[in-house]
């Protein structure tokens, strides 16, 4: 996949693209880029993506505090995987969020190549909320792009968008979110130095630290993990949370105890996929039951991540 920026350009009237954030890449988006390559296919052009670096109300509301299901690095990965030629990556600015969707399409041909733009069946684009998609056709049509649009996504989860998503995260249900994204919910980090409690009481931890800060944690609690570590992945479990049990003050951390795994691992990459939900944090009266509650976690961890191999996002 050729990965372009705001200042390249493609040849005149060599790609069908769409257009949107992608944050996530989600089934519904899935569906959009399956479109996009089958048009391609048919006319024989490059198929491609355009999309964002910034989240658009990111930079238009300066209160904002969004956060995202995927670094731009991850979300580009994605959208190679699903088999894009192209992905454009802009950086969205004032200046383009002023654009009429008129002089958007004029832009989108002339420096892309666009000669069909395929739009998502609910997406909106221009400084006018007004307009419909009847308008963009008529725009495309005096601007020589096809202006299609692409089916809706009917999968057995749908409706499915990145907000969505990004309420299921926040409130916990990880496995609803893994369902509408098609794959887990993933952090990435380093292992650093932590409390150093877990190993006493027989359930040592690694402590991820140098998660990128622009993507939405899970709400706090316990949850099902697999973990990938010096390239191999392991069953696990996680608490994203303050340990209150072990009155380890307010700061929050990711504490992933891996199953079957004794290696010290300091300093190097982790990867948490969050699968389900086990329980709110809370705090227990002795580490005596927390260590009863820690057990009664793994076995269950145990059998919900057994299950999750044999049949993924089931």
């Amino acid at each position: 996949m050729k990965l372009i920026s705001n200042h390249d350009c493609l040849p005149c009237g060599s790609t069908v693209a769409t257009i949107g954030m992608f944050d996530g890449v989600h089934l519904g988006h899935v569906t959009l880029i399956n479109e996009v390559k089958r048009i391609a296919r048919e006319r024989h052009l490059q198929s491609a993506v355009i999309t964002f670096a910034q989240h658009p109300q990111a930079v238009l509301r300066s209160d904002s505090d969004i956060k995202m299901l995927l670094t731009t690095a991850d979300k580009v990965a994605q959208i190679e995987r699903h088999g894009i030629d192209v992905t454009v990556l802009l950086d969205f600015t004032l200046s383009l969020s002023r654009h009429t969707s008129r002089q958007f399409l004029q832009l989108l041909r002339d420096r892309y190549g666009v000669a069909v733009l395929v739009v998502g069946y609910d997406h909106r684009f221009g400084h006018d909320p007004n307009e419909s998609f009847a308008d963009y056709v008529q725009h495309g049509k005096d601007l020589g792009i096809d202006v299609l649009k692409a089916p809706e996504y009917l999968g057995e989860y749908a409706p499915v968008s990145s907000s969505i998503i990004r309420r299921l995260i926040a409130s916990g249900k990880v496995d609803d979110a893994m369902r509408c994204m098609g794959r887990p919910y993933t952090l990435k980090g380093k292992v650093v130095h932590g409390f150093h409690n877990g190993r006493g009481i027989g359930f040592p931890t690694a402590n991820v630290g140098e998660w990128a800060p622009e993507l939405i944690l899970p709400h706090k609690g316990a949850y099902a993990v697999m973990v990938q570590v010096a390239g191999q992945w392991h069953q696990g479990m996680v608490n994203v949370g303050v340990r209150p049990t072990l009155n380890n003050g307010k700061r929050l951390s990711i504490e992933v105890n891996i199953f079957d795994f004794d290696a010290d691992i300091y300093g190097m990459d982790i990867t948490l996929q969050f699968i389900k939900f086990l329980r709110l944090e809370f705090k227990l009266g002795s580490i005596e039951e927390l260590r009863a509650q820690l057990t009664c976690d793994r076995e269950t961890s145990r059998r919900i991540l057994t299950a999750h191999q044999a049949h993924p996002c089931g």
